[in-house]
């Protein structure tokens, strides 16, 4: 992570501004067919979805939000528009923002009734640290750092709210958190319609910050599986 600029040029003065992230997970999606819908288009929120798209906003309607942004996909445009609409901020695109690439996505994925029972789709799964069936878990973390710190330059002093998907969430927090990046998906704490939340001081993320606005809209066995991780940590000033 890069340190904190200066002030001004030349003065050797640490800036200290504070400015949070919000890094949203996007809500229900409409998907009866249950397939890993990943990059592809056409899958929108359902009416829970919309739901907790509408409970976020409320709950972050008196925070500084400066600046909203969402990965370029329908569901994270739709729970991104109820919090630019509620600051009366334009939404903006990020295609850095984007879920993860997956070579299973428009399949069903399981062992008895999906993609796992050809073998044609075991050598995906020949190296899961990378991971081997879908996009570096290294690209993912420079991308979206790289998301991060642009929403944090254009809401410096305030807070801004970046809408994207579970796993580059998952993955851009471990990174900040100094954890492997390889994991097991079921232990994610990035529930739907969770916030993520990075707050710098200068250009340096100095604490991570976990929260559930929607948490009791969300079905029941989504929230089982995970089990806890500290919901903050801090780095050092």
């Amino acid at each position: 992570m890069s340190s904190s600029t200066t002030s001004g040029a030349g003065t050797g003065v640490p800036d200290k501004t504070v400015t949070v992230v919000h890094l949203m997970r996007h809500g229900e999606v409409d998907n009866p067919e249950g397939v890993l819908y990943g990059r592809l288009p056409g899958y929108h929120l359902s009416e829970l979805g919309h739901r907790m798209a509408e409970r976020v906003a409320e709950h972050l309607a008196g925070n500084d939000i400066t600046a909203v942004v969402a990965s370029p996909l329908e569901r994270a445009q739709e729970t991104a528009a109820p919090i630019a609409k509620e600051h009366s901020l334009d939404l903006t695109t990020d295609e850095r923002l984007i879920e993860a690439g997956n070579v299973f996505q428009g399949k069903t994925f399981g062992v008895g009734d999906g993609a796992l029972r050809k073998p044609g789709n075991w050598k995906h799964l020949r190296n899961p640290f990378r991971p081997s069936w879908g996009e570096p878990y290294i690209e993912q973390v420079v991308r979206m750092k790289a998301a991060l710190d642009a929403a944090k330059d254009a809401a410096r002093g305030h807070e801004a709210v970046c809408v994207s998907h579970q796993l580059p969430v998952w993955t851009i927090r471990s990174f900040v958190e100094r954890r492997r990046l390889w994991h097991d998906p079921r232990n994610r704490q990035c529930t739907l319609a969770s916030l993520t939340s990075f707050t710098y001081i200068g250009d340096r993320i100095v604490s991570v910050a976990y929260s559930e606005p929607a948490r009791d809209l969300v079905p029941a066995h989504l929230l089982a599986g995970a089990k806890p991780v500290k919901g903050a940590k801090g780095f050092g000033a």
